[in-house]
C-alpha cells in the first residue's frame, strides 16, 4: 500500500520535495486550499521558502487550525528550513509563533544571507552513510527540550530533531539528489503509525 504524504504548495521549495518523495515510492499531492485536507493524507511536509508568506497564507486559506490540530493530534510532519520556523514552539526575539507544537527554539537567518549559504556532509542518526546538507538562509536551532532527538549537529549546533512524529531540519535534503531522509522519514516514522 502506498503512502499518502501532503506537500504544502503555498510557496517554496515544494516541488523537490515532491519529486524525491515520489521517487521514494510515495503517493503525493500539493496541499493548496481547504478541500484539499479531504483526501487521504499519512503525512505532511512543510517545505522551505518564506515563513511569514506561508503562516500568513496558512491562516487567510483556512489551513491553519486545521493543520495545527491535525499535528498536534500526531499527523507526521517533515519540516525544512522555513518549515521549522512554523513548527518551532518558540522563535528568538519575536514574540510571533505558528503551529507551535515542536519544543525547540530558533532563530531566523542565524547562518546570514543568501551569499552566506553553505553545504556540508554530516552525520544523520539513523542513516549509515553521511548526508548532504545544504543551508540557504537556514535558521538555528538555538534551544530544545530533554525529550526532542537529536539527529544531526553542525558545529555546535542542532541541524536536525526529532519530536514524537515531527521531524524537522534546518537544511534543505530535498534539492541534493539524496534520498535518504525523506526514505528515513517514510520508514521509521510515517509507516510505524500508520492505520490501514
Amino acid at each position: 500500500m502506498k503512502l499518502h504524504i501532503a506537500v504544502l504548495a503555498l510557496q517554496g521549495a515544494f516541488a523537490e520535495h515532491r519529486k524525491m518523495l515520489e521517487n521514494s515510492g510515495a503517493d503525493v499531492f500539493e496541499l493548496r486550499c481547504r478541500k484539499d485536507l479531504d483526501k487521504k493524507c499519512d503525512a505532511l511536509v512543510l517545505p522551505g521558502g518564506e515563513s511569514t508568506v506561508q503562516g500568513k497564507l496558512l491562516r487567510e486559506l483556512g489551513l491553519f487550525e486545521p493543520l495545527k490540530q491535525r499535528i498536534g493530534n500526531g499527523l507526521p510532519v517533515m519540516a525544512t528550513c522555513a518549515g521549522v520556523i512554523l513548527l518551532a514552539e518558540k522563535l528568538e526575539d519575536d514574540p510571533a509563533t505558528h503551529f507551535g507544537t515542536l519544543p525547540i527554539t530558533v532563530r531566523r537567518n542565524a547562518y546570514g544571507r543568501q551569499l552566506a549559504s553553505f553545504y556540508t556532509d554530516g552525520h544523520f542518526s539513523g542513516i549509515d552513510a553521511p548526508v548532504p546538507m545544504p543551508f540557504i538562509r537556514a535558521p538555528q536551532i538555538v534551544g530544545y527540550n530533554d525529550k526532542t532527538e537529536v539527529l544531526a549537529t553542525v558545529g555546535n549546533s542542532p541541524a536536525a530533531v526529532r519530536f514524537h512524529r515531527q521531524l524537522a531540519m534546518t537544511f534543505h535534503p530535498e534539492i541534493t539528489g539524496n534520498p535518504s531522509i525523506h526514505r528515513y522519514f517514510l520508514e521509521k516514522i510515517v509507516l510505524p503509525g500508520r492505520k490501514n
